[in-house]
């Protein structure tokens, strides 16, 4: 029997700057952080003597459904919080790529907690708080809503809602290590001195985003296309995509984006690349934003 549902949506990273870095190894980032309706979804069942985990979907195979899955810290570390002795067994059903650089992991976690939090009546900035030791992706995930994300990710400052366009996310079904990227991305010159952006009030259109969007990057894209060539690849074949305004890497990748005036100019691309027979291996997922 289930009780309650909710959906982990995927995190995009518009653009990923790299500012600095604590003596403790962390990167501080600022990056603007936006959610498609591509998603998992994670299912709260019948009440158990311990919280267990059963994984499915299209991605679900290979994943470890024990202590170490961040859904189950997430349910454990609240439930503690909480005192609370009322575990269940939760499903997680996979359909966003996994490691693929946008929070599919933090956001099932976050999830999580959003679930037992509407069950044990447990307020959002609590379940912030709770969020922030299970990784930097995981509180921007619980609110679900364009953010700007500042130091390794607790400093979270609402953004404009985002403009009526459209997103194509393609992931090439390569998986790249965060760490690596990271290292590439010392070796490459690192830390490159900026001014900050700056948001409007709102974005009109989005054109008004792109045009903010162009005086920013993917400080990892380049580190990551040296190690997974074909994340280069990608940003070609969606760059020459009719009506695409803008493409670039999420997170440390491997999945990429375009943004298109409408969500159905981003769906009509979605189905040209499809009909490629070097694509159709592709996670694809085309649409408006959140």
């Amino acid at each position: 029997m289930i009780f309650l549902q909710d959906t982990a949506h995927a995190k995009i990273n518009l653009y990923l700057h790299v500012t600095g870095r604590r003596p403790d190894g962390y990167h501080l980032l600022d990056s603007l952080a936006v959610f498609a309706g591509a998603a998992d979804e994670v299912r709260i069942a019948e009440k158990s003597d311990r919280f267990s985990l059963s994984i499915e979907g299209r991605f679900g195979a290979g994943l470890e459904a024990d202590d170490s899955n961040l859904v189950l810290r997430a349910a454990r570390a609240l439930q503690a919080h909480a005192g609370k002795n009322a575990p269940h067994h939760l499903t997680l059903e996979k359909n966003l790529p996994v490691a693929s650089g946008i929070g599919g992991g933090s956001a099932d976690a976050a999830c999580t907690l959003r679930l037992l939090g509407q069950l044990w009546n447990i307020d959002e900035a609590e379940l912030i708080a709770i969020a922030e030791p299970l990784g930097a992706d995981v509180p921007v995930c619980v609110q679900q809503k364009p953010t700007r994300m500042e130091g390794i990710g607790e400093i979270l400052t609402q953004a404009p809602a985002m403009p009526n366009g459209g997103i194509l996310l393609i992931n090439p079904g390569v998986a790249v290590s965060t760490p690596d990227i990271f290292r590439s991305f010392a070796n490459m010159g690192g830390i490159i001195e900026r001014p900050a952006p700056i948001f409007s009030s709102e974005w009109t259109s989005m054109r008004d985003l792109v045009e903010m969007l162009s005086h920013t990057a993917n400080d990892l894209q380049a580190p990551a296309i040296h190690h997974a060539p074909i994340i280069g690849t990608v940003l070609s074949s969606l760059e020459a995509q009719e009506d695409c305004l803008m493409v670039r890497m999420s997170g440390s990748g491997a999945t990429c984006f375009g943004l298109f005036p409408t969500p159905e100019a981003a769906r009509k691309a979605e189905i040209e690349l499809s009909k490629e027979a070097a694509h159709r291996e592709w996670w694809t997922w085309a649409g408006p934003f959140l």
